[in-house]
């Protein structure tokens, strides 16, 4: 069995979590709206490439601000497997139950995001949102679980064991 890693303090394992939320949290104003974020955007990129055709622009914003959503919450996802992983002392048997924490504590501050949205009249909370999110967080999870495991950071809960 690999040697444990040694365990981070609360602070330097748990800082870029808080960062990260925060950064969420400041985007989930009436400041980055659909709206806001569309007409600056827009004026940008006709300044760039002169006139855009509004419907494409549209459908290009949707989908960009879509992308944010899938990169920010796979994002936050990870800096909670950091956070769990530097906080229990990295143990291969346990990634599981770090992906687990991490995936819950993604899709709770996804469900706390949309909620907090609801309330701002440029905004709308949507489930369908905590749903990208979350499936999101999930992937980047996986993608980072098979990243591991193939760089011999993890191994079989059987191999652990000792079974």
């Amino acid at each position: 069995m690999p040697p444990r890693l040694p365990k981070l303090s609360p602070l330097r394992a748990w800082w870029p979590v808080a960062v990260w939320i925060g950064i969420i949290s400041i985007e989930s104003t009436d400041m980055f709206s659909s709206q806001n974020t569309g007409s600056m955007l827009y004026a940008i990129l006709t300044r760039l490439f002169g006139e855009i055709n509004l419907y494409d622009f549209l459908v290009f914003h949707f989908y960009l601000r879509k992308t944010g959503h899938v990169v920010g919450y796979g994002m936050l996802a990870l800096l909670w497997l950091r956070g769990w992983r530097a906080t229990l002392g990295y143990a291969p048997v346990w990634l599981t139950r770090e992906a687990l924490l991490s995936w819950i504590g993604t899709a709770f501050v996804a469900s706390m995001d949309e909620w907090h949205q609801s309330f701002i009249p440029s905004r709308t909370g949507t489930v369908r949102d905590v749903v990208l999110d979350s499936i999101a967080g999930l992937v980047f999870l996986l993608i980072a679980h098979f990243w591991l495991q193939r760089d011999g950071l993890t191994e079989d809960v059987d191999e652990c064991s000792g079974t």
